[in-house]
This record gives structure tokens, C-alpha cells and sequence, in this order.
């Protein structure tokens, strides 16, 4: 058997999460994919799926294999790509990655645009709360916002004014003491997400000083989902931290209202990141020339939206 056309199958069978699965998307019996999979087991020597009737799970050697052979199609893919060149036009499948809210308010009509554009390609959208591995994980491009760490990939920025800000409802705050500088958080019920801080929030300098301000804390709610710690905030459960494009409408409306403004840190960017060597391959490339101006576009907007937000 072909060891490249049982990677095929091995990572098909994981994205679909059955072995059924994977024979239904590359058109084979059940039982060839099991051999697939065999195969390549009896060829690393070791078990790579814990198979159940209902649930595929990887082993300890499985998640290395998997992330190796995910590397190992994409560089292959890649390779074919480039070898035609011009002559090829953008088609396959897509893969993307983006946070929860921006994925689905932001970047989301952007990819319906695009698939009216290319019709020969599909898109996969991931919305997640952390930041994935693109190679590992087989991701073409990927939303971030915030910093971003010295690295191999290609970064192309799309916005540049995206604000962390602390909210509360105004009936909370009418029965909770006055928030006037980020040390006065302490006094106050906090709801925060898992990745926007878990115990401690980091403020810019006081006028005049040089050390940021730390503001530890014991939370009332963690969550891991930016629209739960919204809700709860909106309810009146406590102050939470958010970006400003989560926020906006709530402020609007007056649900809640933005603190501390003068103690925010500054602005963070956002970029589409890809692999290096990814934005030869016509799919990508298309979609970072197709997404990036109108990614642009959209921050911009929102960024003057939210100097235009309200204050407590």
C-alpha cells in the first residue's frame, strides 16, 4: 500500500472523527481504511488509534504521527501547487483559523465573498479560543489578534486599533463602590475569561511612573467563551475585560458601560498569518489578496466606532 495514500486516510478518518467517516469522504469501504490505518501502524510499529465503535482517539505515538503527517500532505500539496505555477488556478480545500466573535461577525462575510469569487475552492473554518498550531494542524491561515511572537510565518497586518477595555452594567456599578483607577477592581466581582487573564488584568503606568499596574484578583466567574463573560457582564454579575468590537453594541444600547479609559493599554494589531511558503500555493495566496483590504476596511470601521463609544 502506498504510505502517502494511508497518511491520506489516517488524517481524513481524524478530521472526520470515524472511520465511516473517512470512507465517506474519499470513497472507500470502511474496511480499506482500517487496513490504511493498519498498514501504517505495523509500519511505525505502534498503535496510533484507539479504535471504539462510536469514537476515534489518538495514542501518545498517534498525536506525533498525526502532526508529522499533516505536515508531510501539506508540503506535498504545496509542491504540486508551485510546480504548475501560473497554469494553476486557486482551487482545494481551504483551511482557516480565527477567534469565535471575529471569525463569525468579521471575517465570515469576508469568506462567503471569497467563495463567490472562487467557487473552485472550499473553505474550512475554525473558530477557536486559542491559538493553533498551523503547521501541526494542517491551518492555511490564520486571524490573530495581539502581538505577535518572533516566528516563521508570514504576517500580514489588517488592523491596527484594537482596544482591551473593562465593562460593567450600570446596575452593578450603582451598587458597587466607584471604579476610578485599576487598583479599585480589587473591591469588585470579577468575571473573566480564560484567556483574557485568569487571575491578574495589566494596566499601562500611572501618569508619570514606569511600572505597569498589576491588579491580582480572586474571579467570581472564569469562562472560556468571550459572548458567556458578555452575557454575564450585561447581566449585572460583575466587571469584565473584552475587546472593543465585543463590546460595542452593548455600550450603544447602554447595557454596559467602559471603565478606566484612561488607563487602557495601547492598541493591539491584527494579522493573517500563514505558514512560510504557504502563500505560493494560488488557494491562499487568492484569499490573502481577496480577505486583507476588506479586512482593513472592517477594522477601520470598527476602530472609529469604538473612539466614538461612550464613557463612564
Amino acid at each position: 500500500m502506498d504510505r502517502i495514500e494511508a497518511m491520506r486516510v489516517f488524517v481524513a478518518a481524524l478530521d472526520e472523527g470515524s472511520l465511516a467517516g473517512a470512507g465517506r469522504k474519499l470513497g472507500r469501504s470502511p474496511a480499506a481504511v482500517s487496513r490504511a490505518i493498519a498498514f501504517l501502524e505495523n509500519h511505525v510499529g505502534a498503535e496510533l488509534l484507539h479504535r471504539t465503535t462510536r469514537s476515534l482517539r489518538l495514542s501518545e505515538a498517534g498525536e506525533r504521527y498525526a502532526a508529522a503527517c499533516r505536515r508531510v500532505l501539506v508540503d506535498l500539496e504545496e509542491a504540486d501547487l508551485i510546480a504548475l505555477g501560473e497554469r494553476s488556478a486557486p482551487r482545494g480545500t481551504l483551511t482557516l483559523t480565527a477567534p469565535p466573535i471575529s471569525g463569525e461577525e468579521i471575517l465570515h462575510p469576508i469568506i462567503d465573498a471569497f467563495l463567490d469569487a472562487y467557487p473552485a475552492v472550499a473553505v474550512n473554518l475554525l473558530l477557536l479560543d486559542r491559538h493553533a498550531n498551523l503547521v501541526e494542524e494542517g491551518i492555511d491561515v490564520a486571524l490573530r489578534v495581539g502581538q505577535l511572537p518572533d516566528s516563521a510565518m508570514v504576517a500580514v497586518r489588517v488592523g491596527g486599533d484594537v482596544k482591551r477595555v473593562i465593562v460593567a452594567a450600570p446596575r452593578y456599578l450603582d451598587r458597587h463602590p466607584r471604579i476610578l483607577e485599576p487598583g479599585d477592581l480589587v473591591q469588585h466581582r470579577i468575571v473573566t475569561t480564560t484567556h483574557f487573564g485568569h487571575d491578574t488584568w495589566v494596566f499601562p503606568p500611572a501618569p508619570g511612573g514606569a511600572i505597569a499596574r498589576s491588579v491580582h484578583f480572586k474571579p467570581r466567574l472564569v469562562v472560556n467563551s468571550v459572548r458567556a463573560a458578555l452575557a454575564s457582564a450585561v447581566d449585572g454579575q460583575g466587571v469584565t475585560r473584552l475587546y472593543t468590537y465585543h463590546v460595542a453594541e452593548r455600550v450603544r444600547d447602554g447595557s454596559l458601560r467602559i471603565l478606566l479609559r484612561d488607563a487602557e493599554p495601547p492598541p493591539l494589531p491584527v494579522h493573517l498569518l500563514t505558514p512560510q511558503g504557504r502563500t505560493a500555493v494560488p488557494k491562499v495566496r487568492a484569499f490573502l489578496d481577496f480577505a486583507a483590504p476588506r479586512l482593513r476596511a472592517a477594522f477601520a470601521r470598527l476602530s472609529a466606532e469604538a473612539g466614538a463609544l461612550g464613557t463612564a
